[in-house]
Order: C-alpha cells, then sequence, then structure tokens
C-alpha cells in the first residue's frame, strides 16, 4: 500500500472510530469529511458502515492484542505488567473509543478474539491472586469487572490523564484500593 493510500486509510479508520462511537448513524460522507478524503475513497475501501465499522474493530483488536504482548503479563512481576497494560490500553481505548461488546454480537471471528482477549486478564488476575496482591475473599471476576471499569473511566471521564498518571492511579486503586492506609 502507498504511504498516502495507508495515511488515508489510517485517517478513516480513526475517524470512523469517533465519530460512530458518538452517533452510530454517523454517514460514510461525514466520516470522509472529517477524515479529509473523498467519500469515493472511502466506499472503494468500505462499500458499508458495517464494513467500516468492523475493519475499526479489527484494528482496536489488533492494538489491544500489542499491549496485551507488551505487558508480558504471563512474565513480568504482576504490579509492572499491569502498569504497563493499563498505560497501553488507556490510550488504545482513547484511539478507538467503540465498544467491542456490539461487534461480537455482529462479527463471530471478532468475538473470538475479543475472547481470547480477556481470557488473557483473566489468567493474569488469576495470577495476581494466586500471588497474594489481590484479596482472598474478592473473586477474581470482580477485580477483573472493577479493572474494565477503572481503565474505561482513566481513559474517557478523565481524558486529561497522561496514560503514565492513569496507570499510577489504576494500579494503585486495583491492588490497594481507596481507604485509608
Amino acid at each position: 500500500m502507498r504511504a498516502d493510500a495507508a495515511r488515508n486509510l489510517d485517517a478513516v479508520l480513526r475517524t470512523g472510530a469517533r465519530l460512530l462511537a458518538e452517533d452510530p448513524s454517523t454517514s460514510m460522507g461525514t466520516i470522509a469529511a472529517e477524515a479529509g478524503v473523498d467519500r469515493r475513497t472511502v466506499y472503494r475501501r468500505f462499500p458499508t458502515r458495517e464494513a467500516l465499522l468492523a475493519a475499526v474493530f479489527q484494528a482496536k483488536l489488533d492494538s489491544a492484542e500489542r499491549v496485551l504482548d507488551e505487558a508480558r503479563l504471563v512474565e513480568a512481576p504482576v504490579a509492572v505488567a499491569l502498569h504497563r497494560y493499563v498505560e497501553g490500553i488507556v490510550p488504545v481505548s482513547r484511539e478507538w473509543p467503540v465498544d467491542v461488546r456490539k461487534m461480537m454480537r455482529a462479527d463471530p471471528a471478532a468475538s473470538v478474539r475479543r475472547q481470547a482477549q480477556s481470557a488473557r486478564l483473566d489468567r493474569f488476575l488469576q495470577r495476581a491472586a494466586d500471588e497474594g496482591l489481590l484479596r482472598g475473599d474478592v473473586p477474581v471476576a470482580w477485580a477483573r469487572a472493577t479493572l474494565d471499569d477503572l481503565v474505561d473511566a482513566a481513559a474517557h471521564r478523565f481524558p486529561e490523564l497522561e496514560p503514565p498518571r492513569a496507570a499510577d492511579l489504576v494500579v494503585d486503586t486495583l491492588l490497594n484500593g481507596l481507604g485509608r492506609r
């Protein structure tokens, strides 16, 4: 792919992610205009809004996969891996603000990929529990839901937080809570 075509594709995907997250009925013409490309360029690559949305979800899953790999969830110490994961996934969530759960209902292949990624996080949190970093009286599923909610809050409710600071807050909250010490 030529460099300009790759830039255009990236612009369409990122713009599409942002606009479709804000309004799922956004037209392809609006996405093209915001991305700075001709509408025909978008339609040549994505004949339907669903095709564009599927490509956006795949791009988000690709980015999340890279974050999971780079966090070294199996090899690194739990606190280090957790910090790496959060520091990496917050920008991914901001760049690709679409909800993958919607795609999971429509695209079985995306669903399988997302479930595999989710299982990696579940195993990681089980490891954290096994190593005594999470309370034994709290189900690991609760810790996972809490992690997901903290990441979502850091990424979207507090967009001014830089990823390293967001990771500091999420890790500290998950591992130490908010109570007095």
